[in-house]
């Protein structure tokens, strides 16, 4: 089991800026590791980047899940219930075709 209860909210998302951080990119900064929103796709920046980014977002908007979105790795995070999450992409929907008629 996992101890998140948010992972019902887990969407197939598309990172809305795939080159980096977006806050990071508007403003000219850097960042030290990306993390991706699974609800909606923001790519933010982790908490030791300067802007901390990731996190802010989650304040803003309350999504409560995210994941590395650093090569090779596949672990999330839950902000609300704190646990980190192995292999977050099994919970990730998929989207079935369905059987013809």
């Amino acid at each position: 089991m996992s101890g998140c209860s948010h992972l019902g909210q887990i969407r197939p998302v598309s990172p809305r800026t795939p080159e980096g951080c977006e806050e990071c990119l508007k403003t000219g900064s850097y960042w030290v590791h990306l993390r991706l929103c699974l609800e909606c796709g923001h790519v933010g920046c982790c908490d030791q980047s300067l802007g901390k980014h990731a996190t802010k977002h989650f304040h803003r908007t309350s999504h409560p899940i995210m994941r590395s979105f650093e090569p090779g790795e596949d672990w999330g995070w839950c902000y609300v219930d704190e646990v980190i999450l192995d292999d977050v992409d099994q919970w990730i929907p998929r989207h079935r075709a369905r059987a013809s008629l």
